[in-house]
């Protein structure tokens, strides 16, 4: 399932995004709901169904209200939309110390970024072919170009670079956010998974490793299992993560220089 933001109406979405248009005050008691109430219960539901079961219904029962209540705050479930993607954006940090390396920087905005796509795996689902143009979606742009600055890479090469980190960190995310799932949605473990076709496999090809040399090869010098509980999947997953971030800060050093 893949969404695209921006398909709310312009005119109402990036003045909602900026907040600077409210709805009007009325005269009578104060209004129980507003904007940021409305976003963060629609947050909520994702968070917890993911956003194949997100409607303005569903929103307006978490907040004890019917969905015709809430669009006189929000026009549309387009617009929320819009609206939860750059309100979570606000979990993440601002800055990091300039006293730090910036490759030590980029590490900890890059598992940052990582832990923040993990508890909000709704976010996947959501292209960034198309930006909501929200101040949050432009503040975690400055803090990645604020690091991205400090190895010296010119404008262009920077915006190379940082492009290419996003893409990385959210499609390691998104194997992770994968792997949590598997188990779930099918009922069966990774470990029960591999083990019912691994004798089959072996079976099928006995001679697989002279079929398929290299990926023999690539199996050749395995990691002992997590000690941990963690599923085989996620934790082959975040440490394919950190192996593949550190050979991307090394060509990033290597294109500073």
């Amino acid at each position: 399932m893949v969404v695209y933001a921006g398909q709310g109406d312009p005119a109402r979405s990036v003045p909602l995004l900026w907040r600077s248009a409210e709805p009007p005050e009325r005269p009578g008691p104060r209004p129980t709901l507003s904007v940021d109430l409305i976003v963060d219960a629609a947050i909520a539901v994702a968070d917890e169904t993911g956003l194949a079961t997100l409607s303005m219904r569903a929103v307006g029962e978490r907040l004890g209200r019917t969905a015709m209540a809430l669009y006189t705050y929000v026009h549309g479930k387009a617009e929320l939309l819009e609206l939860m993607y750059d309100r979570a954006l606000a979990e993440l940090p601002s800055s990091y110390p300039d006293d730090v390396p910036w490759r030590d920087a980029l590490v900890a905005w890059a598992d940052d970024t990582m832990a923040f796509h993990l508890r909000h795996p709704w976010l996947l689902h959501i292209s960034r072919a198309r930006p909501v143009l929200g101040p949050n979606e432009f503040q975690s742009l400055e803090t990645v170009a604020a690091i991205v600055r400090r190895t010296g890479l010119p404008p262009r090469a920077a915006r190379g670079a940082i492009s290419t980190l996003f893409h990385y960190v959210r499609g390691a995310a998104q194997s992770v956010a994968d792997a949590r799932s598997a188990a779930a949605a099918t009922g069966q473990s990774d470990e029960d998974w591999w083990y019912s076709r691994s004798p089959l496999l072996e079976a099928a090809v006995p001679d697989f490793a002279a079929r398929f040399p290299m990926t023999t090869w690539l199996e050749s010098d395995p990691e002992p299992p997590p000690e941990d509980r963690t599923p085989y999947l996620e934790w082959d997953a975040r440490r394919s993560f950190h192996t593949g971030l550190a050979i991307l800060l090394d060509g990033i050093a290597l294109q500073s220089r």
